[in-house]
């Protein structure tokens, strides 16, 4: 078992070169030498570089819900959300070019798109949650999957943001949140009407059942 040590060093090393070159052209034994380790003590911590990009992910989602303060009952959900994408930007400065090495190969490669969009899901519940925000069922999935496409329209912004005060970035975020906010509401009516449908077909498929019985048993 790779020693936490072991894990941080080869993620540091990951990200470093994923900073000078595309995510497609970095060897495993690059990643190894870079962070000083032989290749099988990265094949010891990792099946791959997929899953050195989701601990990276974990950690810096340990480090967002570390630092989020219990929230109040004056705030909305969507306030909460907001300083929550703030903070984890805030975190990922150091690696704005490595991202934005890994957006390039992202759009060229959409077997990577899709699985890096597993790991950003397992991400987003937790951003979620953090937020208040309910994940479970079909309309918790669809938030998840409307979180992940907030930051991939966010991220571009913020990594050409050089204002200290990232207005652009702010801006951009709130843009995205109220467009979210609005298809919510109406996925939420939606979602309703569906069970008000389900609910009537199976009252209907009640009664059938019953009116047929005593046929059945005169016969």
């Amino acid at each position: 078992m790779a020693s936490e040590k072991t894990k941080k060093a080869i993620v540091e090393a990951f990200m470093a070169l994923l900073g000078e070159k595309r995510f497609e052209a970095i060897g495993l034994g690059e990643i190894a030498e870079r962070a000083g380790l032989t290749l099988a003590d990265l094949r010891d911590a990792f099946d791959g570089k997929v899953s050195i990009l989701a601990d990276f992910v974990r950690r810096t989602d340990r480090a967002v819900l570390d630092g989020i303060e219990q929230p109040s009952a004056e705030e909305s959900a969507r306030d909460r959300l907001f300083d929550i994408v703030m903070r984890r930007l805030d975190l990922l400065a150091p690696h704005k070019a490595a991202l934005g090495s890994l957006d390039a190969s992202v759009r060229r490669d959409p077997g990577l798109a899709l699985c890096l969009n597993r790991v950003a899901l397992d991400s987003a519940r937790f951003m979620l949650a953090a937020a208040g925000i309910g994940t479970g069922g079909l309309l918790g999935a669809a938030r998840a999957q409307g979180y992940v496409l907030i930051l991939a329209r966010v991220l571009p912004v913020w990594r050409e943001d050089e204002d200290p005060d990232q207005g652009r970035t702010m801006a951009a975020l709130d843009r995205a949140l109220e467009r979210a906010e609005g298809w919510s509401r109406r996925s939420e009516k939606l979602a309703k009407a569906a069970c008000s449908i389900a609910a009537r077909i199976e009252k209907r498929r009640s009664t059938r059942r019953g009116t047929d019985r005593p046929a059945a048993d005169a016969a």
